[in-house]
């Protein structure tokens, strides 16, 4: 039975009630513009009620506070950071392509087809008069600017692919900061729940965190209840650990997985991605900068040096998303060619693999980009190869070492000596990244310099001399003395072709510098010091010779630029559309989430109204007490 103070008891539960919501609202007010904030709000429910044995049965009791939970919609916040995945991917992809684009556009001075265009005018002076040694020296130094263009640009795009490469550390820098955040998180919110309270301000800071680690890469996360173990006796009368889910601890497992399904954090613990600059010796591509990092999965209390690792991060996984994998396939990104073939023979005595390839473009040195020694893969194992030849058909041949780099014999036992293996130099990235950029620049670079060679050197100078091959490329990069070139023998006489020829070390001859009357002119040792017909067949392979992706030397830029706007707009698009995205699903989100003013001012005025109203009952119930205790004497 109801005692008779049962009434007060009521208005007192509403009086908590109504100041809860009053004091939920007032931090909801003064939160209002606080970043990742989530609108509180008090859940309530009637009491139970009370039996009293009357023919009413029951009577209410008044009203519990359950708890005070944040308003937040896990679909919406599942969207936010699928599209901050995708935006900071094409934000990387627009900002460096970009940069691609200017480098490579034509200011009317310094770009490739002014260059070319005064290049082949000068032609054109040497054929008015072909003995006059100052149009010689102009051509062969307007020649000279065609190859430090490319000199140039090569530099430009390796300290570029230099900086990705650095961005790459800072961004795994900048994720591993977060992994360390959220565990030191988890602890906290797991003391306070515990306790049967929610952390709502603390579970804000985790979210904001979350969504902050998404536009670095993708994301998921998972939590799910932590239930105390207990021992049963199974069926075969065997204890059997389990969980017993009728009494649940308050506390969860949170775990934090990237990239496509790799834990970075599992409640208090994370993992850690550590950068390793490959070696000289590692080296993927012929046209990459020393240093580039691999990435590998390390424990949170990693000592640097300790080379103690979980295992690998795959830099290709297709599912890394955000602003890592742009930046990967930035500095990567060498549009699906790469080294690919099938093992024929292995020789454990020489210790050389003989490869079979098939595609085109592993059979054309002009489009070769194999480095000189590097990494190869083999099967599922990995090896570094001193050297390789070529056939000029489709066979490769691969000098393995004989020693690790710690001295120690490499073990070759498991590769076939009867091939049927898959092996492999870097892999498959389907995007146009420096490596593409920098492997059509050397494609442009052989072929020209190919074709003008077959020419200048097969012919005749004004006076009567032997002609001079015209394009070499520097062994010591910078160098242009005589003994550090690359002689004609060395270009046309094996079957690598002009695979030595890059970008970077592309060069004029440098005895035509210093002397430009061995430049070719004439075609017949026979004929007068003012005949030009070795000229003649350069202005018309410049002209009408296709050496460069069915298109004459001189419209190298219009292709090579046509890529890097199709890549930009494209990224712009891209980009330009998830920002659209995110403004739309974060709006939706903050409808949820977000802290509507007008709707909190109805609240202060709504719980106002009950504050009072349990008050007046407090009031009332008062008043009766007095007339019942002090009127009556009970």
């Amino acid at each position: 039975m109801a005692s008779q103070f049962f009434g007060l008891n009521i208005a007192a539960s509403g009086l908590r009630a109504a100041n809860a919501a009053l004091n939920t609202t007032a931090n909801n007010v003064s939160n209002v513009n606080t970043e990742g904030y989530s609108r509180q709000q008090v859940t309530q429910e009637a009491s139970a009620a009370l039996r009293v044995f009357t023919t009413y049965g029951c009577a209410g009791a008044g009203v519990d506070t359950i708890a005070i939970e944040r308003v937040r919609d896990e679909f919406y916040d599942r969207r936010y950071r699928d599209n901050e995945t995708l935006l900071g991917q094409y934000q990387e992809k627009n900002y460096y392509s970009g940069i691609i684009e200017q480098y490579l556009e034509d200011d009317g001075t310094t770009g490739f087809s002014s260059l070319f265009t005064r290049m082949k005018a000068s032609l054109e002076s040497v054929m008015t008069s072909a003995g006059t040694e100052t149009n010689k020296a102009t051509f062969v130094s307007s020649m000279s600017s065609v190859t430090e263009y490319f000199n140039t640009l090569s530099t430009n795009l390796k300290n570029l692919q230099s900086d990705i490469n650095s961005e790459i550390r800072t961004t795994c820098d900048d994720i591993n900061s977060i992994a360390g955040e959220i565990a030191t998180l988890n602890e906290q919110i797991n003391v306070v729940e515990m306790t049967r309270t929610t952390a709502n301000d603390l579970r804000d800071k985790r979210d904001a965190l979350v969504d902050k680690l998404s536009e670095y890469v993708s994301v998921e996360v998972k939590e799910s209840k932590i239930y105390p173990q207990k021992v049963v006796v199974n069926s075969e009368g065997e204890n059997e650990v389990t969980y017993d889910e009728d009494s649940w601890t308050g506390a969860t497992r949170y775990e934090v997985w990237i990239a496509g399904g790799q834990c970075l954090v599992d409640t208090y613990s994370y993992n850690k991605l550590h950068c390793i600059a490959r070696g000289e010796d590692e080296s993927r591509n012929q046209n990459d900068v020393d240093g580039l990092y691999d990435i590998k999965w390390v424990r949170s209390d990693y000592e640097e040096g300790s080379n103690i690792f979980i295992g690998d991060f795959d830099l290709y996984n297709a599912n890394i998303g955000g602003k890592l994998k742009g930046l990967i396939e930035m500095r990567d990104g060498n549009n699906q060619e790469f080294f690919n073939g099938q093992s024929s023979f292995w020789n454990a005595d020489t210790r050389v693999l003989t490869v079979s390839v098939s595609d085109g473009y592993l059979k054309d040195m002009a489009r070769c980009t194999i480095p000189g020694m590097g990494v190869i893969e083999v099967g599922t194992r990995t090896y570094e190869y001193d050297s390789w030849e070529y056939d000029g058909d489709s066979t490769y041949r691969f000098t393995l070492s004989e020693r690790n780099d710690d001295g120690t014999l490499v073990d070759t036992t498991r590769i076939k000596q009867g091939g049927g293996e898959n092996v492999a130099i870097g892999c498959s990235i389907n995007y146009q990244g420096i490596p593409y950029y920098m492997s059509q620049m050397n494609q442009w670079v052989r072929n020209f310099a190919g074709s003008v060679n077959s020419i200048m050197a097969n012919g005749f100078t004004s006076d009567s001399g032997q002609g001079s091959y015209m394009l070499t490329g520097d062994r010591s990069v910078g160098s242009r003395d005589i003994a550090a070139q690359y002689t004609y023998s060395e270009l046309t006489s094996t079957s690598y072709g002009y695979y030595f020829l890059t970008a970077e070390n592309f060069a004029v001859y440098s005895s035509l510098v210093k002397d430009s009357g061995l430049l070719s002119t004439k075609a017949d040792i026979t004929e007068g010091a003012d005949e030009f017909g070795v000229l003649k067949d350069l202005k018309e392979m410049f002209n009408n010779k296709q050496i460069f992706r069915g298109a004459a030397s001189g419209e190298f830029l219009d292709k090579i630029l046509a890529d890097a706007s199709l890549n930009k707009s494209n990224a712009k698009t891209m980009e330009d559309t998830y920002t659209s995205l995110a403004n739309t699903i974060d709006n939706q989100r903050l409808s949820i989430m977000g802290v509507d003013e007008d709707e909190e001012a109805a609240n202060l005025v709504k719980f106002q109204n009950a504050y009072q109203l349990s008050a007046k009952v407090v009031q009332t119930f008062s008043e009766i007490y007095d007339r019942l205790i002090l009127e009556t004497g009970v």
